[in-house]
């Protein structure tokens, strides 16, 4: 089987970097070289997250500063960025050059146009030199091209869940893309952990609303994987919402049908059965279930679902997943198995 791979943790002490911690202390093929936070650097990992005390892997490793040197010094092979945009790109292009792979959280790579980055993220690209290396790391979508690449810019969480459930709907030409809306629920974790009155316990429980409309940033790249799966400009509606609870996502896509409804559900079917048949983690619920949220967290799997509306001619699809999970930490673990011609569901078939 060979050594296992060393790994870094860049930006480890907020939720996603807490969770990549987590899958990583389950996979056995990965070595937690070293875990990064400036905020935290002295400290011992099971002191900032009592929950990994006992596991060998963190038993007396500290946070650091974020280092590249000290990163190749230690030996790592790969490392997690998960950090805010912006942030993130000025520790991809060092680390790169040091001939460590990149997989990034963040979204600084995830657009393939810097005019569009400085539209939907207020500042101009901080590395655009890198976009046109960086492989989208959605790996049902593009696994081959992520086996080879040095930086893989892993998909956001909204994304990731109105992305799997249409494109293959898209590409078959089912639904008018012009029609395409879509409201999801998101639990507050997906903000990240900062100071913010808007995310207090006492403002967000008991409590759902919408934000970010009609321009939230992950829009950007939902449209440009839209765009490049139908070969034609894709705009869309997308609300997003915020949910009382810690994970998960719930995502709601209405279409108008540009088919038969009598006879579009086997097309659906077809259509998912071609694309995922060979997926590990993309659950096809089938016709009449919804996607629940309960039913994924703490998972890298994404439930899809779908009804026709045959009063409005139109389809609805629905999907769930956990936003740490599949829309963070563990698709960023699953594209490192890919990288690494491990099974891809290595350290991730955890239920």
């Amino acid at each position: 089987m060979g050594e296992n791979v060393k790994v870094a943790v860049v930006g480890a002490s907020g939720y996603t970097g807490q969770e990549l911690v987590r899958l990583l202390l389950q996979h056995p093929r990965i070595e937690i070289a070293c875990v990064t936070s400036r905020s935290e650097a002295g400290r011992l990992v099971t002191d900032v997250f009592p929950r990994f005390k006992g596991s060998p892997k963190v038993n007396d490793l500290p946070f650091i500063a974020p280092d590249v040197e000290k990163m190749k010094q230690l030996g790592v092979e790969a490392a997690f960025l998960a950090l805010p945009h912006g942030v993130a790109a000025s520790f991809a292009e060092p680390l790169i050059d040091a001939g460590i792979r990149v997989i990034d959280l963040s979204a600084d790579f995830r657009l393939r146009s810097p005019e569009i980055y400085e539209e939907f993220y207020g500042a101009p690209h901080p590395a655009p030199h890198l976009l046109e290396e960086a492989v989208y790391g959605l790996p049902e979508v593009y696994g081959e091209q992520i086996e080879k690449a040095r930086l893989i810019a892993s998909p956001g969480c909204y994304p990731t869940s109105v992305l799997l459930p249409l494109l293959p709907i898209l590409k078959e030409g089912l639904i008018n893309p012009e029609t395409i809306c879509v409201s999801s629920m998101s639990s507050a974790s997906g903000a990240g952990k900062k100071t913010d009155p808007s995310l207090l316990f006492c403002e967000v429980n008991e409590s759902v609303r919408a934000y970010g409309a009609p321009k939230h940033r992950h829009l950007s790249e939902i449209e440009q994987e839209l765009s490049l799966a139908s070969q034609q400009e894709v705009k869309i509606s997308f609300v997003p919402h915020l949910l009382p609870t810690n994970a998960g996502i719930a995502t709601t896509i209405f279409a108008d049908l540009k088919t038969d409804p009598q006879h579009v559900s086997a097309l659906i079917a077809a259509a998912y059965q071609e694309a995922y048949e060979n997926s590990s983690f993309v659950r096809v619920l089938g016709e009449g279930v919804f996607g629940d949220t309960k039913n994924v967290a703490r998972t890298n799997f994404v439930d899809i679902g779908w009804v026709i509306d045959d009063r409005t001619n139109r389809l609805i699809l629905s999907s769930a997943e956990d936003n740490l999970g599949k829309g963070a930490g563990s698709q960023g673990v699953q594209s490192f198995n890919v990288i690494y011609g491990f099974p891809e569901t290595e350290g991730l078939l955890h239920f």
